[in-house]
Order: structure tokens, then C-alpha cells, then sequence
């Protein structure tokens, strides 16, 4: 059997469910925004459905055009079939649901039966819908958990402002073929200027859609559908053709934080930019297997050391921000763990700022967190640590400030995080002692690897060094000081 993804016109059909519990309150809550007549039956309606009811009937009293809903707390009769375009059986009685089935396919009508997809005339899929973007993903019933998890992952590649793109692209229909004749000219440049808002994630200002609009008025047709004139695949994506060439007005730069560990551990948000990014730059303590999730023609760029190469300096990575968004380009800055922890993501973000770039930060999970949490230690914990310190071991240039802070970590109550401190651990173990941490204080010394596992090595303070070199603990690694670690027995 084959199901056909037909799109059809719901506004004003009438559609018959018979069942009250919550499958067919699911099913009341799919249909109602595409603004059907619906009629629910069943002995006993739940008190959702007679709540979305409940709210119809308000809109309807503001004159909003909306669905009609109407419910009948009785039997299912056969009369109840009459004049219907579509039926959802949504019964918990199986015998009742083929009867339904059959009445039904007797009479041409369309329907559906809750999990039996063989009495099914047509199927549900798992929905996506943003203002006129409609998209049905369907297994045919093989496997709901496949459908919900693709739709997951296109939900995360549609752009925040999807409803206001799709009105501004359609509302420049008619400007466009009052401006250009060409019929060709027409269909590439409404092709490009799509693009275009894809990639910012927005629709143009009047000023950007005019540069973009002058181009097309000043070439022939077969100029700007030849490879030297028409924007390829990869110009498009990257928003280079568009921006660099013609001066529209300056990029975006999206400062992400890509969490610590595995790539799962990045938020929704963060992954929702990776996905749209034009120029993507990234630190080297990242899960590489992000860069996977980007764009086919994405330009990306590591700023990070890796194999043996020097990373690129604080400034030379503002300048090239700079640089990439002025060209135009939706830029991501993808840094490990969060932006703002340690990861100079605020002198970023003001050099940006004096530039006139637009910005914006989203959070990532913190190491300093994030990998005590999965080696199994809380950073607070009730009656032995109320608050946590964290601290960078990083002392270059400031070594006696440095010094002094970790002297006041240790006479503080609470868990003290080291990040960055691998290769000074002898150092700020000396300093916890000098500022009065005893010598038996727990040491936890944890390295994450890619795989969202870690390996750690526990001991004190007087131990840890020794403990540190049998389990072969390597960089990066998060050093937890307190009674919040618990030593192996």
C-alpha cells in the first residue's frame, strides 16, 4: 500500500471524531488550526476537549475565523456519518472502531482508525507548522518514533522568524512582477531573494531587497541564469553574492556555546544555528561531529590549537568575525562549554558591538558543571556544600592575584572547580594548603571524553598527584576540590 502526501484544503470541511479520551483530543488539537468543522462523539467527553471547545467558542465571539467544534456526549449512530468529508475512529473499543471503519468505506468517506493502519483510508503524520510552512513526516505507521525524531531535527533547521519570511516572500510576489518582466529574471531572482532570507534567518529591509532587486534590472536574462552571472549553490548558501559584493548591511554573528563532551550535549537552540550557519568558527574542544550538522557549503574554521598549531589570538578572532560578518554572512561562533565561562566570548562580543554587528549569546552547559555531574559529583549538596568557586588554573601574567584567590577559595565553605588547571594541579594544590585546605580534603580529577563518558582519578590533597599519574589521566581535565567528592572505598 501506498500513501500519497496529498495537501488538501480542511477550511470548512466537515470531519467526524468518535472517541473523547486524549488520542482524540490529540487528533482535535492537529486539525483545529487548519480550521475544519468538527463534530466529536463518544458517551463521555474528557474535560480537554471541552476546554478547546470552550476556547473556539470565545474566538468566535471576537469574529477571529477559526474552526468550528462541536461536541455530543452520546452513542455513535450511524446518521452521525451524513455529509462528513473525513472520520476518525479514536475509540478504545476495537470492535466499534471497524464497525466505523467499514460504514465508512462503504460510503467513500475517508478515515481513520487509531493504531490499525490496515482500516485506515488515510494516516496522521507527525506535523510540523509554522504560520503557511506546513510539513507531514509518515513511516506508514511503521514506526511513529522515526517520524518524531525527523521531525525534531527539521524543526531545529527552521529559522525562528519562518512565519514572517513566508508573508514577506509572498507579499513581494506581486511587486516582483510589476519590476521584472523577464519571466526567467522573475523566477531567479524571487529563487535568490528566498535564499537569501533563509540564510538571515529574517525577511530583507526594503534596502537590502532593492540592491538585490537592481541586480536582476540590470542584466539580461541569460546573464543571470549563466554561471557568471547567476549566484551558485554555494554563493547562495553562503550569502556571499548577496552581501559581500553589493555592501548590503553587515552579518549576524551567533555566539554558541557548544557544551563540554559529546555533541548531544548542546542545546536545541545552539544546534538550531549550527544548522543554519554560513561561516561557522569553533574552537578545537569541541565535538567535531557538530560540524557535521551544518550546511553542505558552510565555511568552516577552526581557531583552536590542534595538532600541535598555535591557536589564533584573542584579536586576530575579533578581526576575523568582523571580517565574515561584513561580508554579509549569518557567522557562528561555536565555542566549547559556555561563552561567558572562561571563554573571552564578552570581548567578542563588544568588539562586534563597536562595529555595529548585530550579536547574540546562547548558553551552553559548562564543564565546571557538566563533568563532575556525569563522574557522579554534585557541585552542591545539601549539609556538606551550599555553594561552589570556580576558578581558572590558567596563571599565566597573573600569578600572585591568582594565588590570593585560591588562598580565599580554601578558607571558604564549599566545592572548589579548577578549569583549565592540568598542568599547574601541583601548584594549586600547594595554594589550597597554603590557604589552610587540609591535607585530606577529597580530590576528584576528571577527564570528559567525546563519547559523554570520563575517567577520573580521586584521592586528597596530599594524594591526587600520585593518583593522578597510575590512572593516566590526561588534558582536558576538571579538578573538584571538596567533601562533595567521595573517595573510593
Amino acid at each position: 500500500m501506498g500513501y500519497f502526501p496529498f495537501f488538501v484544503e480542511l477550511k470548512g470541511k466537515r470531519g467526524l471524531i468518535v472517541g473523547g479520551g486524549i488520542v482524540a483530543e490529540r487528533k482535535v488539537r492537529k486539525l483545529l488550526p487548519y480550521e475544519p468543522e468538527l463534530l466529536v462523539v463518544a458517551p463521555k467527553i474528557d474535560d480537554g476537549i471541552w476546554k478547546l471547545s470552550e476556547e473556539i467558542k470565545e474566538k468566535r465571539k471576537k469574529n477571529a475565523d477559526t474552526s468550528e467544534l462541536i461536541l455530543s456526549e452520546r452513542d455513535f449512530e450511524t446518521t452521525n456519518l451524513e455529509k462528513m468529508d473525513f472520520v476518525i475512529a479514536a475509540t478504545s473499543d476495537e470492535t466499534l472502531n471497524a464497525r466505523i471503519a467499514k460504514l465508512c468505506e462503504e460510503r467513500n468517506i475517508l478515515v481513520n482508525v487509531v493504531d490499525d493502519k490496515e482500516k485506515c483510508g488515510f494516516l496522521f503524520p507527525s506535523l510540523i507548522r509554522e504560520g503557511k510552512l506546513s510539513i507531514g513526516i509518515s513511516t506508514e505507521g511503521a514506526s511513529p518514533r522515526v517520524a518524531t525524531t525527523f521531525r525534531a531535527r527539521l524543526s531545529a533547521d527552521i529559522p525562528e522568524r519562518m512565519e514572517e519570511i513566508l508573508d514577506y516572500l509572498e507579499k513581494i510576489r506581486p511587486f516582483a512582477k510589476m519590476a521584472i518582466e523577464d519571466d526567467k529574471k522573475r523566477a531567479a531572482f524571487l529563487m535568490e531573494l528566498a535564499d537569501v532570507c533563509m540564510g538571515k534567518g529574517r525577511p530583507l529591509t526594503e534596502t537590502e531587497c532593492e540592491i538585490l532587486l537592481e541586480n536582476y534590472r540590470n542584466k539580461t536574462s541569460k546573464d543571470v541564469l549563466s554561471d557568471k552571472g547567476a549566484p551558485s549553490d554555494r554563493e547562495t548558501q553562503s550569502g556571499k553574492d548577496v552581501y559581500s559584493d553589493r555592501k548590503i548591511s553587515p552579518g549576524k554573528v551567533v555566539l554558541v556555546g557548544a557544551g563540554c563532551l559529546s555533541y548531544e550535549y548542546i542545546t536545541l537552540r545552539g544546534m538550531q544555528e549550527i544548522r543554519k550557519a554560513q561561516v561557522l568558527i569553533y574552537d578545537a574542544l569541541i565535538d567535531t561531529r557538530l560540524l557535521d550538522f551544518t550546511i553542505e557549503n558552510c565555511e568552516k574554521i577552526c581557531v583552536g590549537k590542534r595538532s600541535g598549531r598555535h591557536s589564533m589570538k584573542q584579536e586576530e578572532i575579533n578581526m576575523l568575525l568582523i571580517e565574515k560578518a561584513k561580508e554579509g554572512a549569518h557567522v557562528v561562533r561555536l565555542k566549547g562549554g559556555d561563552p561567558f565561562v572562561f571563554g573571552r566570548g564578552n570581548e567578542e562580543v563588544d568588539a562586534l558591538t563597536e562595529e555595529g554587528i548585530e550579536t547574540e549569546v546562547i548558553p551552553g552547559i559548562s564543564s565546571c558543571i557538566a563533568v563532575p555531574e556525569l563522574a557522579g559529583i554534585p557541585v552542591t549538596e545539601r549539609k556538606v556544600s551550599r555553594s561552589f568557586h570556580v576558578m581558572t588554573g590558567h596563571f599565566a601574567g597573573d600569578e600572585e592575584s591568582l594565588k590570593d584567590e585560591i588562598h580565599k577559595m580554601a578558607a571558604m565553605d564549599g566545592t572548589c572547580v579548577f578549569l583549565m588547571g592540568y598542568t599547574r594541579l601541583a601548584e594549586i594544590i600547594r595554594e589550597l594548603q597554603n590557604g589552610g585546605a587540609a591535607a585530606e580534603t577529597p580530590v576528584a580529577v576528571i577527564h570528559g571524553t567525546s563519547d559523554g563518558s570520563s575517567r577520573a582519578a580521586y584521592g586528597t590533597l596530599l594524594t591526587i598527584e600520585k593518583e593522578v599519574q597510575e590512572k593516566q589521566i590526561s588534558m582536558p581535565a576538571v579538578i573538584v576540590v571538596g567533601d562533595t567528592v567521595r573517595l573510593p572505598e
